[in-house]
């Protein structure tokens, strides 16, 4: 009896120590952690994934930090010009200075002034020569002539108070934040499997895998399941960077935010993989990587909102998987929506994902 139950418990321990082997040694786990290791070897790519999204979140930070705005500069031409100063020195929000009418035509052109006014008679009529395109134009007309205007003796008719706000979540930093996550996700997923995938094909060893057991299926999905291992050190760097030096505060839940980040991950590590799928040169894959990301890094939001471009222009933006990207980290991050809220966008990803998973998957080839 005694020796029967040690042979059950020496076969149990025998199929548990084949199970733990055969599952070690399948060869999509084994891929995967090669791609990992393949990764934190490349010092390169460390830097272009971690490093480089914090530089420009520091740089653009401090150029576009709150403070207050500076003085409209201004130029003053014609006769009463030197009287037109005087009664704008009192202004903080002008920095005017007299120039001739040449000087003062070339400065609005160099874009050195924003608005240039012409006077022959300071208690005359006045000529505002601007740019009506330029947002900075229009904000100094308004500010000069309110200025001039009231220095004239002119009275508004309500008394008004100024109350100022700035609330954590309407700076341009909490804008910004949540569009370096989602470029950052959609560089690394295409470029780091990109390169990755013709690099191994041009040094033949995509031609010595083909001679393996190993399908193409897994070779493909190895590249998508390594990018997991690094996403949440991505998103959580870049998230606990802003909160420490920008205060940047997430809304929503951690949660929804990590669901959104996976699937995004997920949508452009297929893309990378249908770019890099035929190419057998650097310079070729590469040209089709910046054929992909140029118009995204444009026209998804990124750096600005993507509502700025035309309405025509705009059901073929929403279509680009990077502004469902920043339009679903938005609404966690700074809105604190829920994830249904965001459904149209992770459709959008997980349709982008898939379709160029099995596409990718039809087009590969080893050679």
């Amino acid at each position: 009896m005694a020796e029967a139950r040690q042979q059950v418990t020496t076969k149990s321990s025998s199929a548990d120590r084949t199970l733990r082997r055969s599952f070690s040694d399948y060869p999509l786990v084994q891929l995967t952690l090669v791609r990992m290791r393949e990764f934190l070897r490349e010092p390169e790519a460390v830097f272009w994934v971690f490093v480089f999204p914090i530089l420009m979140a520091v740089a653009l930070g401090i150029a576009f930090r709150s403070s207050a705005p500076d003085q409209v500069k201004v130029g003053l031409s014609g006769p009463a010009a030197s009287a037109l100063a005087s009664q704008l020195a009192s202004s903080k929000e002008v920095s005017a200075v007299v120039l001739s009418n040449s000087e003062a035509d070339n400065a609005l052109r160099l874009g050195k002034v924003a608005l240039v006014v012409n006077a022959t008679d300071p208690n005359g009529a006045l000529q505002y020569n601007y740019d009506p395109t330029r947002p900075e134009s229009q904000i100094a007309k308004l500010t000069v002539d309110q200025a001039l205007q009231r220095a004239a003796g002119r009275v508004d008719p309500h008394q008004t108070t100024d109350q100022h706000v700035s609330a954590v979540g309407s700076r341009y930093i909490d804008f910004l934040i949540p569009g370096l996550i989602g470029m950052n996700l959609m560089g690394s997923g295409i470029w780091g499997i990109g390169f990755s995938i013709v690099n191994a094909r041009i040094r033949k060893l995509l031609k010595r895998f083909a001679a393996t057991p190993m399908r193409r299926s897994e070779y493909l999905l190895s590249f998508m399941l390594s990018r997991l291992f690094f996403l949440s050190l991505e998103v959580a760097s870049m998230i606990l960077f802003g909160w420490l030096v920008f205060s940047v505060r997430v809304q929503g839940s951690f949660g929804n935010l990590a669901l959104i980040s996976l699937i995004g991950a997920l949508s452009f590590s297929g893309l990378g993989l249908l770019i890099a799928s035929r190419p057998k040169t650097i310079e070729g894959v590469s040209g089709l990587m910046n054929l992909a990301m140029l118009p995204m890094w444009l026209l998804s939001g990124t750096f600005f909102s993507s509502d700025r471009f035309p309405q025509a222009m705009q059901p073929l933006i929403k279509a680009l998987p990077l502004t469902a990207l920043n339009d679903a980290l938005r609404a966690v991050m700074l809105e604190g929506r829920p994830l249904g809220a965001s459904l149209t966008q992770l459709i959008v990803l997980a349709v982008w994902g898939i379709v160029c998973f099995v596409v990718a998957l039809r087009l590969f080839r080893w050679q």
